[in-house]
């Protein structure tokens, strides 16, 4: 269980071959995956899982690879092997006492963002005044942040590319040294400026939603959705 939760605070310190960029679990999951938006805590009682980006029943393993393969930009662990056993430990550590149950509606949650209309050149003006600071002026990230955007981020297939997503996550925990000081309005504005900038492509990112269900604010088309 510590094993597995220095892999997901330290991830590409400790698993280089399967981390591509400058991301770790954490950087997404704050508090050690404690902090409500991005919680771990129950994630071991709500998997296996049907998830419609898949279109399949997916495993907790399966889970945390479409991570690896993501949102680090990197390559699956060995779903069987140590490193993805000691992680899922950590996961069970966490869930302790949480009922088996599905997965509370998240897109309920994310619904409220449906009425706002993107402005990247406000969302401009909100980051150079709430986030440049951490992330550096151009997105690059600094030693006390990750990069938002580029060769170093978060590949197009991350759930993050979703402006709806990457809004809600802002809204909850950023700027980092004074969340929930944005309106919800300057939270996605800045959630539609950071995506709007290049990052690494996924590659199969069409096969997503194979039953043609896709999100409104997936950022790339998929095959069986016209």
């Amino acid at each position: 269980m510590r094993r597995g939760r220095a892999l997901l605070t330290a991830t590409r310190d400790s698993l280089p071959s399967h981390v591509g960029n400058k991301l770790r679990c954490t950087t997404c999951h704050l508090d050690e995956g404690r902090r409500e938006t991005g919680t771990w805590v129950g994630v071991f009682a709500r998997y296996p899982q049907y998830r419609p980006r898949s279109g399949v029943v997916e495993t907790l393993e399966y889970r945390v690879n479409d991570c690896f393969r993501r949102s680090m930009n990197g390559t699956a662990l060995d779903p069987a092997g140590p490193d993805m056993r000691d992680i899922v430990a950590y996961f069970a550590f966490l869930s302790r006492g949480v009922t088996v149950s599905p997965p509370a509606g998240a897109s309920a949650r994310l619904q409220k963002w449906a009425t706002f209309t993107a402005d990247t050149a406000a969302g401009a003006r909100v980051f150079a005044v709430s986030c440049a600071k951490c992330h550096g002026a151009l997105g690059e990230g600094t030693a006390g942040a990750a990069p938002l955007w580029g060769p170093e981020s978060y590949n197009v297939g991350a759930g993050m590319t979703r402006v709806r997503t990457a809004a809600e996550f802002i809204s909850r925990n950023m700027p980092f040294d004074a969340p929930g000081t944005l309106t919800d309005s300057q939270a996605f504005h800045v959630a539609a400026y950071v995506n709007a900038h290049p990052r690494p492509d996924y590659r199969g990112k069409e096969n997503d939603w194979p039953n043609g269900d896709p999100p409104p604010d997936v950022a790339y088309p998929t095959r069986s959705h016209h």
